[in-house]
């Protein structure tokens, strides 16, 4: 099946429902459809409620009711925490942790679909602090399915160091999608998602074995494969 994963991207900026469609559309034509026992039930989640004396936000609640126990789409690399291992830090929801343990992604507790923000695990614990992600938990779930979608083993992944032509190439061929987290752009085309890391590093995923090699005609370079 056909997907169309700019125009879905666009629609998720715009509203937390068009995140959840974004995120069951792509499951369907880049994995498998997204079923009803993929989710954890309200009676888990309010057992969480009730163990860190907090009310989720209808956002966290209404993402892990729908693809929490996915780790296909959520822990292919880092993971989404299961609603026991929720906690909070300085009124911070911890939902996902780094897979060395090195960084964790949090969202306040304000308003129904609040901000993002990611903490790195630094030698001075001092110097630790939440810095600014993304401005809302189910935009940031959009960008976390994507991301895990680059690290499916077998998948048509690929990554490499970035090259000087990168840019204009990449700028040329692909369309950029609307998701801004510090340092990271991601690009899609027919059946192609890249991902730019601060300039230095591409991952990639292609949904077909057509679209893997296009991807090395346009980008080509010493890419590190998967497929």
């Amino acid at each position: 099946m056909t997907f169309d994963v700019a125009g879905e991207a666009a629609r998720a900026v715009r509203e937390r429902s068009g995140a959840w469609r974004f995120i069951e559309g792509f499951a369907a034509a880049w994995a498998e459809p997204i079923e009803p026992q993929d989710g954890w039930n309200r009676a888990d989640l309010a057992a969480a409620e009730e163990q860190l004396l907090v009310r989720l936000p209808e956002a966290v609640k209404e993402a892990l009711s729908l693809f929490g126990k996915r780790p296909d789409l959520t822990s292919n690399q880092d993971r989404l925490l299961t609603p026991s291992e929720l906690r909070v830090d300085d009124e911070v929801l911890v939902f996902r942790a780094e897979n060395q343990w090195v960084a964790a992604w949090g969202t306040t507790l304000d308003g129904d679909d609040p901000e993002v923000m990611i903490k790195l695990d630094l030698v001075d614990r001092t110097e630790e602090r939440w810095d600014t992600w993304l401005p809302r938990f189910s935009l940031a779930c959009v960008e976390m399915v994507l991301s895990e979608s680059l690290f499916r083993d077998g998948a048509g992944t690929a990554d490499r160091e970035t090259s000087e032509a990168d840019v204009s190439l990449l700028e040329d061929h692909f369309a950029l999608l609307p998701l801004h987290s510090p340092g990271t752009r991601w690009f899609v085309a027919d059946d192609l998602v890249v991902r730019e890391d601060d300039r230095q590093w591409l991952w990639a995923r292609a949904r077909t074995p057509d679209a893997f090699e296009q991807l090395l005609k346009i980008l080509p370079g010493d890419w590190t494969t998967d497929y």
